[in-house]
């Protein structure tokens, strides 16, 4: 029997119609961890997925919104003993968001050594053009718990010093169409490798790709380990039962 796909990080509050996407999670049996871009979303995001099993809510602040969010930070920490998961948070170097780079560091380190003191929670990660920032924040907040890089775009040294952290990585079809995707995926440790959708960002054939919809991902992957596709859609399911073994909390229950 076919394993069920895993969407690593999806935003499923920004479709048009969450409620239709959630029914369809439902007929499809996806594993899905909603992410989430504010903690005043996190509470109707998380009702939106209620009584359905395989949709978990991640807490989050995301680093593009820092500046004019940060005033949130008290909510996440109010939010955060009843959070499970933590994204989509990070850090984001490019160019349209250097502007408040001091905030981006103040959420982020914030939302560290939060989740530090609450015992350690699993991540998704941004990382755009700021990889090595990233990496750098997760060695100052030791006991944060586990990282996930979420569509990783930085370079090969820093691909090799994540791996020798620790982190763990979710790509998707979008990614993988690119050959600098591709190359970074084939050097990712395959037992720490997700994934993802990005939904509805990420964009494939010019449709926004819908929620666990991780066939391309699969075949992408399945090339680059030289298995069957239903082997590598059941080693994904492996890896994320093991994600949750090691990490503090658990998405499969």
């Amino acid at each position: 029997m076919t394993a069920p796909s895993v969407d690593m990080h999806c935003h499923l509050d920004l479709y048009p119609d969450p409620q239709a996407q959630v029914a369809a999670i439902a007929r499809r049996r996806v594993y899905v961890l909603s992410v989430t871009t504010t903690p005043r979303a996190w509470r109707g995001t998380v009702a939106l997925a209620a009584g359905h099993s395989r949709i978990k809510t991640a807490l989050g602040l995301h680093p593009q919104l820092a500046k004019e969010r940060k005033v949130e930070l008290g909510l996440f920490d109010k939010l955060l003993p009843d959070a499970r998961y933590i994204g989509e948070v990070g850090l984001d170097g490019s160019a349209e968001f250097r502007s408040f780079w001091s905030d981006q560091v103040e959420v982020f380190d914030h939302i560290l050594m939060s989740c530090a003191k609450a015992g350690g929670r699993i991540l998704t990660l941004h990382s755009r053009a700021a990889a090595t920032h990233v990496l750098d924040a997760l060695e100052r907040h030791q006991g944060y718990g586990v990282a996930v890089l979420h569509w990783f775009t930085g370079t090969q040294r820093e691909l090799k010093r994540a791996v020798e952290m620790g982190c763990w990585f979710s790509v998707g079809g979008a990614m993988l169409r690119s050959r600098n995707g591709r190359t970074l995926a084939a050097e990712m440790p395959p037992e720490r490798v997700l994934t993802e959708t990005d939904g509805p960002f990420a964009i494939v054939s010019g449709n926004p790709l819908q929620p666990g919809e991780c066939a391309g991902a699969i075949r992408e992957l399945a090339q680059l380990w030289q298995l069957g596709e239903a082997e590598t859609q059941n080693k994904i399911v492996g890896s994320l039962r093991e994600l949750t073994t090691i990490g503090s909390n658990c998405l499969i229950t």
